[in-house]
Order: C-alpha cells, then sequence, then structure tokens
C-alpha cells in the first residue's frame, strides 16, 4: 500500500477511472488498457491455459517453495538419520539364531513405523496451510484441483524418496541383514512404497 509502485498504480487509476467520492467522473474508455478487457483464448472448461501449463506452472511454483526452504530439507535428512543411527545401534550386528531372529523381525517393525508415522506427520498440514491461497485461485478458474494435487505431491516427491534412502542405508548394514546388493535394493523398494504410501494416507488426512 505505501510502495512506490502502489502509489503509481493509485495516480493511474485515478487519472483513467476519475476522481473519488463527490468528485468528476472520468471516462471509461472501452480502448483503455488499463480496464479488463473481455476474456480471450479461453476453452470450453472455462480455463485460459492447458492442462499441461497449468500442471507445469504448479510443478514449478511448488518445487521453487521447496527449494526455498532448505533448512526443513537438512532438517528432515538429519532427523532420519539420526534415528536411523538410534535404530542401527540397539539392533547392531544381529546374527541368525532364535535371538537374532526375533530382534530383526523388531526391527523390521521399526522400520515400517519409523517411515509410516514420520511421513504422515510431515505432510498432514500440507494442504490445510494453502487452502486460502488455493481456494483464491480455483475460484479465479486458474487452475484444477488434479494439477494443483500432482504438482504438489510430485514437487514432495524427491525428498520422500531421498528419506527412506538415507533410512535403509544407515540401518541395513548396521543391523547385520542379508548381505547382497538385490536384497539391499529390494529391502529400499518396499521402504520407499511404504513411505509413499504413508505419504499419500498423510495428504488424504490434511484434505479432510
Amino acid at each position: 500500500a505505501v510502495s512506490p509502485i502502489a502509489r503509481d498504480i493509485l495516480e493511474t487509476a485515478s487519472a483513467t477511472g476519475g476522481g473519488g467520492p463527490g468528485g468528476p467522473p472520468g471516462g471509461k474508455h472501452v480502448d483503455d488498457p488499463y480496464f479488463l478487457q473481455p476474456m480471450e483464448g479461453v476453452d470450453g472448461t472455462g480455463y485460459r491455459s492447458s492442462w499441461w501449463t497449468q500442471f507445469y506452472c504448479i510443478l514449478w511454483r511448488s518445487w521453487l517453495s521447496v527449494l526455498k526452504d532448505p533448512m526443513l530439507v537438512k532438517v528432515r535428512l538429519l532427523q532420519t538419520a539420526m534415528v536411523a543411527s538410534l535404530i542401527g545401534s540397539i539392533y547392531f550386528g544381529q546374527v541368525l539364531d532364535q535371538d537374532g531372529v526375533m530382534n530383526i523381525n523388531g526391527s523390521l517393525f521399526l522400520f515400517l513405523t519409523n517411515m509410516t508415522f514420520q511421513n504422515v506427520f510431515a505432510v498432514i498440514n500440507v494442504f490445510s496451510a494453502e487452502l486460502p491461497v488455493f481456494l483464491r485461485e480455483k475460484r479465479s478458474r486458474l487452475y484444477r484441483v488434479d494439477t494443483y494435487f500432482l504438482g504438489k505431491t510430485i514437487a514432495e516427491l524427491p525428498l520422500f524418496i531421498a528419506v527412506p534412502f538415507v533410512f535403509t542405508s544407515i540401518t541395513y548394514p548396521m543391523i547385520g541383514l542379508k548381505a547382497g546388493l538385490s536384497h539391499y535394493l529390494t529391502t529400499l523398494f518396499i521402504v520407499t512404497l511404504v513411505a509413499n504410501v504413508s505419504t499419500s494416507f498423510g495428504y488424504l488426512i490434511s484434505c479432510a
């Protein structure tokens, strides 16, 4: 309201649209660039741009919002590394005897619960925090709901792939799970799927 740009816009609007209350009315010309022109290029769905353009813009904006807060990403990765080191130290160096099998079962249970609750609570406020902006832009017919949801979730997907990778890479060798690259990749794939399903459940709670 007090910036130079705002003052210039106010002066331009006053000169173009006329005076304030009680003043002489200004002339409104159809060809004046300061007045809204009829909407052109609007398709049958009521949107100015195509589905792919909407998706690209939402994806790019969501990705920039992720990059603008690098400390949050660092904290998430550091937190994951600390929890993984703690679990790895508790179940360190298991052997395949009766006690070891029970301990490995317990460690696999912690694999799943940690990936589940950590990712659910990480996104539980995502949509509710952006709800006013989303509703305003949706009413303005700027984008569809599906493009917003897909762009938002795909922009945050790299983080939800990096977190299971860090967690599994630390705990897997510390616990002494089955050696071999194929076994490690299988575990990493399953943990990543669990993390992303949990993220989707967190999105569901956030939307609700």
